[in-house]
């Protein structure tokens, strides 16, 4: 049996992702141009996203539709939230499915190149990378390492800046009787997070906070919890296109970052 290409979409997963898309209905007179098929634009949008391929580079003989139409088709599902509401949804089945553990959550950060768009918001100089610019990547996922949210800022900015911005981010997710879950009992992170304003902040919501503290030495053992976040980074960063920073806008960068969770979801739900 021939493995599936990381681009193609799967009818279950496409089922899931088409009642999401804006819909465009055709003008009567003067239509234009026929609209290309979503499903196809979607597979060279990931064809970018996993090879690393400039976007006028996108193969025409693939049928996926020119580079430019990938990108705008992009642009448009970002601002449209259509990523935001596909994370919903996987995040509804994997609960159903028991897939989903809300007894603990770990949260980490990773720095990565930015090659263009050094005047953007979301890129700064990194103190891990002798002043380059580049951006950061921020994960929290679940006992499991399922990713429960990600965003982008620059790599200037703190990690302790996106603790609660994600903790908060994690949407209610239903998919079993009873009330929805959107809170870990109990977070763990890295000394980078070790403020204790964000300590009380974490107690305020409930979650119990498990952060190293600054100056101890090494062997508080919870590296053996944390280790789904970094693994969940390295997921992430498995498409070329998010191991360097290449868009020059941020809210492209961060569709590719959001597309990506998107996709390791899809493979824990289907």
């Amino acid at each position: 049996m021939a493995r599936r290409r990381p681009w193609d979409i799967s009818d279950d997963l496409w089922a899931v992702i088409e009642p999401l898309l804006p819909r465009h209905k055709r003008r009567y007179r003067y239509p234009g141009r026929k609209r290309i098929d979503d499903r196809r634009t979607l597979q060279g949008v990931l064809f970018v996203l996993y090879t690393g391929i400039q976007w006028e580079f996108l193969p025409q003989e693939l049928g996926f539709g020119s580079g430019p139409t990938c990108w705008r088709r992009l642009a448009e599902w970002q601002q449209a939230g259509v990523w935001d509401d596909l994370q919903q949804v996987l995040l509804d089945r994997l609960r159903a499915a028991d897939r989903l553990d809300f007894s603990r959550a770990a949260i980490d950060a990773s720095h990565v190149q930015a090659k263009r768009g050094r005047s953007r918001p979301k890129v700064g100089r990194s103190p891990v990378d002798r002043g380059r610019p580049g951006s950061k990547h921020h994960v929290l996922v679940d006992a499991n390492g399922t990713l429960l949210r990600v965003s982008l800022t620059g790599a200037h900015r703190h990690d302790i800046t996106q603790l609660l911005p994600l903790v908060d981010a994690v949407p209610h997710v239903r998919g079993r009787r009873g009330r929805p879950r959107h809170r870990p009992r109990v977070l763990y992170a890295d000394r980078g997070y070790d403020f204790d304003i964000y300590r009380r902040r974490l107690r305020e919501r409930n979650i119990t906070p498990k952060i190293a503290r600054r100056g101890h030495g090494h062997g508080s053992g919870l590296g053996r919890i944390r280790w789904v976040a970094e693994s969940a980074i390295a997921h992430l960063h498995g498409p070329r296109r998010l191991r360097i920073r290449w868009e020059t806008r941020d809210d492209m960068h961060d569709a590719f970052l959001q597309l990506t969770a998107c996709m390791n979801l899809a493979r824990r739900a289907f």
